[in-house]
């Protein structure tokens, strides 16, 4: 039976992470939270966000404290009921602490993790095959295999870390997306 109130969706850049987060979302009413999408629209609309954005952005992952400072004045939490979805963040381990805790304190304490795993040579297949499509400036080859050894990196720790905080569930990736929405669907009791 399904009584989360916080989903975290965590893989690698090609995953589906975004595919199976606005299908979740649409499915359970819950806001759906994009990092990356938020991340483009401050660099639309300009500030002091934008700013700091653009300076460190340059194919690496975004500091801790850039993260945590967008959460904080993005995140309205009206947003929390009755549940939301987060795609792209956490990262790393920072990013989760700060996450699990922010939540909680807005007692938002039912979590669930969902790893979509997915190869290296499929996620540079899907990535090569997404920049193709939609023609994204950030998925040139050389840049996706960097992005993708970065994000290696990074999730270990953190992945420990969601184990320990809240229920990890462990998705295969590869199958269509359907077969994936429905191994999630029967993962979650919905």
């Amino acid at each position: 039976m399904f009584n989360f109130n916080v989903i975290f969706l965590v893989g690698p850049q090609g995953s589906g992470k975004g595919t199976q987060g606005k299908l979740l979302a649409e499915k359970l009413g819950f806001f759906y939270w994009d990092m990356g999408s938020i991340l483009r629209e401050l660099i639309k609309n300009g500030g002091p966000l934008q700013e700091k954005i653009a300076a460190s952005n340059q194919g690496t992952l975004l500091s801790d404290e850039l993260i945590t400072e967008i959460i904080k004045e993005n995140l309205n939490v009206n947003q929390l009921d009755p549940g939301v979805i987060f795609d792209g963040v956490p990262r790393r381990l920072i990013q989760a602490k700060f996450l699990v805790q922010f939540l909680k304190d807005q007692k938002k304490d039912k979590m669930v993790t969902i790893f979509l795993d997915l190869g290296h040579e499929d996620s540079i297949n899907r990535l090569s095959l997404r920049a193709q499509k939609e023609k994204r400036a950030d998925d040139t080859p050389e840049k996706i295999v960097f992005r993708l050894s970065q994000y290696k990196e990074a999730i270990k720790p953190t992945l420990e870390y969601l184990k320990k905080e809240t229920k990890f569930i462990d998705i295969d990736g590869t199958p269509s997306i359907e077969e994936v929405s429905k191994s999630i669907n029967t993962a979650l009791g919905i």
